[in-house]
């Protein structure tokens, strides 16, 4: 119970904080530039750690190291794919992003720079996006709440469905509240706790094992075949099938609005090449050391963690190595990890709501004001949906992140490229992009064809009908052109 005690306290000081940061904020956010971008006033390290720390989420500290303790170095290639996703977004997409998003209009969301992008009067090029963008940030924010669900089950003894809206609580507390800035600024405190305590817990765990090389040397006694990175959990060599669908996971980068908003958020884009720098810095580290969590946690551990238990290695060996009031401190990064994703993700996807549904078909003279309360609302609803799916705490983590991650990356990657760098495409083509890559993922995640996970055929199929209905659509007007080139040739 004293034990406990210690834990909480920990808990609540950085609880207190990320709350006081919210309450903070809410005073200086007065209209949706300010609630959904903070008025594009981020700097480099601020935008930088936002954006790794709102990617990275929960299942970096136990989804990603829960992999590693059943697959070993296995997992090294999700970790690849993404350093590999993440260096490519920082150095193709965000400074033509930044640049192009002014200068259509000022967009603020996604839906709406791909509408002012085409000129759609349609709206279509705005509900659509908006509609893949509820579905697959529902799913994206349950796999949040599920975390912390785990989180609190794991060394506090609570009942899952308590410590599930214990943690839920919070997160909608100060995004409710705070909106962008709230969000950014809480990202960049939770970043920097998620980098030490990830690189904390295996050195510590290596330490108590007699140093790396005596880790080493007992993971390779338990299973061989773990420093074998081309080994799967049961001893066979993964297919090539496998292997790319592992590497896959790169891929989603392009399309995922709660990174993406960071690009057009910072204050300009001379200042993006040095958060490049610091972002991939941040990742590179991570990454490793995640993989790491679970080898380590494999010879350290005594009691072997089976089942969906796997994801919790990070957060036993936590409380195993440390007093409780650091280990409470330590803890409190994992739930910087879960908070920090899954507010961005309820931010973006009240945005869509707000901006894409409520101000283009409902309230079209909607005030700046009203629309920043309907946003407010929308983060209640919307979270009140993504806790209801979390209430089966035999959720993987893992695999409810893979699911939304194939999603955005499918239905909005390809149309995000394209738009940026074919003055070829179309309304239309973008369009048929986004329909064909959110409706590949969503049924063939259902039949798991070959295996193949379902990002790869989402990704290949919506670049094929952007090109496909492009071609056969009459050329962009003058107009439209003309910006497209003015971004190409501009200074970014």
């Amino acid at each position: 119970m004293t034990n406990n005690l210690y834990i909480i306290s920990a808990f609540i000081l950085y609880l207190l904080l990320m709350m006081g940061i919210g309450v903070f904020y809410y005073r200086r956010t007065r209209n949706m530039a300010d609630y959904i971008l903070g008025n594009r006033q981020l700097g480099a390290w601020v935008t930088s750690m936002s954006a790794e720390a709102s990617d990275m989420s929960g299942w970096m500290l136990m989804g990603l190291p829960g992999y590693a303790y059943v697959a070993g170095l296995n997992a090294s290639w999700i970790a690849l794919g993404l350093a590999l996703g993440t260096f490519a977004n920082w150095k193709f997409v965000a400074a033509r992003l930044r640049k192009y998003t002014e200068l259509a209009n000022n967009s603020l969301t996604l839906p709406d720079f791909l509408q002012n992008r085409y000129q759609d009067k349609t709206n279509l090029l705005r509900i659509i996006p908006a509609i893949f963008i509820l579905i697959f940030f529902i799913i994206y924010t349950s796999s949040g709440f599920v975390a912390g669900g785990k989180l609190f089950e794991t060394i506090f003894g609570l009942p899952y469905i308590y410590a599930l809206f214990l943690g839920a609580f919070v997160v909608v507390f100060y995004t409710f509240v705070g909106g962008f800035l709230a969000v950014c600024w809480t990202d960049f405190i939770q970043g920097v706790m998620m980098f030490f305590a990830i690189l904390i817990v295996p050195a510590m765990g290596a330490w108590a094992l007699g140093g790396f090389s005596t880790t080493a040397q007992a993971i390779y006694t338990i299973n061989p075949a773990f420093f074998n990175p081309f080994t799967k959990p049961d001893g066979s060599f993964i297919s090539f099938i496998e292997f790319i669908s592992l590497l896959g996971w790169g891929l989603g980068y392009f399309g995922q609005p709660h990174i993406l908003v960071r690009f057009m958020a910072i204050r300009s884009s001379h200042e993006l090449k040095q958060a490049m720098h610091i972002a991939m810095t941040w990742v590179a580290v991570s990454l490793a050391a995640a993989v790491i969590v679970g080898m380590v946690g494999k010879a350290y551990l005594t009691t072997a963690l089976l089942g969906t238990e796997c994801e919790t290695v990070f957060l036993v060996m936590t409380d195993k190595l440390f007093s409780p009031f650091c280990a409470g401190l330590v803890l409190s990064a994992v739930l910087a990890a879960i908070m920090s994703t899954a507010s961005s993700q309820l931010l973006v996807a009240a945005s869509a709501f707000a901006q894409d549904f409520y101000h283009t078909l409902i309230r079209k003279e909607a005030k700046q004001n009203e629309l920043v309360w309907v946003s407010r609302f929308s983060v209640l609803t919307i979270a009140g949906i993504a806790i209801s799916l979390a209430l089966n705490p035999q959720n993987l983590i893992l695999d409810m992140v893979a699911y939304a991650w194939a999603g955005f990356g499918a239905a909005f990657g390809p149309a995000l490229l394209m738009s940026l760098f074919w003055r070829r495409a179309t309304r239309n083509g973008i369009l048929a992009g986004i329909i064909v890559g959110g409706v590949t993922v969503l049924v063939w995640k259902q039949f798991a064809f070959f295996g193949l996970y379902e990002i790869i055929p989402g990704f290949i199929f919506s670049l094929a009908a952007i090109y496909i209905v492009s071609k056969l659509s009459p050329e962009p007007p003058k107009e439209i052109t003309d910006i497209f080139d003015s971004v190409g040739k501009s200074q970014i």
